[in-house]
């Protein structure tokens, strides 16, 4: 099979339920930002000590892919093709931020990504993850999108930051706190 087919060189690509729309429809860059957070995920597993927390973030990967397809029908078509998502993933994540929380210091100021390398791609993946909400967030305005979907997006993009919070807390790195012009020494 070959990897190019060459019928995107118009500016259009296949939607999966054989539908043709411009690469830059907004139905395209969800599923592409979608996409893009896998991507830096993969990157941020790279990061991640613990073996188990390396097979949540490849849990949340899998997560993402059948969001991504299911972003990719259109119409009719949607109906039938639900992203393999429930509300209980929702829950597996904030129990992980709960149980995160609870043995961090109390957040006094706004922090800043850049603690450490690690601290610096979760915060990446943070905001890609919240990109990838907002384009999803305005492609349900225009048709339909699980809204376990939009749920589940938000509260990933909570769980990057305080993965960030508890990466930079066991390299024993002080967070950066952003202050205020007028407060700086």
């Amino acid at each position: 099979m070959k990897i190019y087919t060459r019928k995107g060189d118009g500016g259009t690509t296949s939607l999966l339920g054989g539908g043709r729309v411009p690469k830059h429809h907004l139905r395209i860059e969800a599923y592409g930002t979608v996409d893009e957070l896998s991507s830096v995920i993969g990157l941020l597993a790279t990061e991640a000590a613990a073996a188990e927390e390396r097979g949540f973030l490849q849990q949340i990967q899998h997560h993402l892919f059948t969001i991504g397809a299911s972003l990719a029908v259109e119409g009719e078509d949607s109906k039938a093709f639900r992203p393999d998502l429930e509300a209980q993933d929702i829950k597996v994540l904030e129990v992980s931020i709960d149980t995160f929380t609870a043995f961090l210091p109390e957040l006094k100021h706004f922090v800043l990504p850049g603690s450490d390398r690690a601290n610096a791609l979760a915060h990446l993946c943070r905001t890609v993850c919240r990109r990838a909400e907002r384009l999803v967030v305005g492609l349900q305005a225009q048709s339909g999108v699980d809204p376990l979907v939009v749920q589940y997006l938000n509260r990933l993009s909570d769980w990057f930051f305080v993965y960030g919070r508890v990466l930079t807390h066991r390299q024993g790195t002080e967070e950066v706190k952003w202050v205020p012009r007028a407060k700086q020494p």
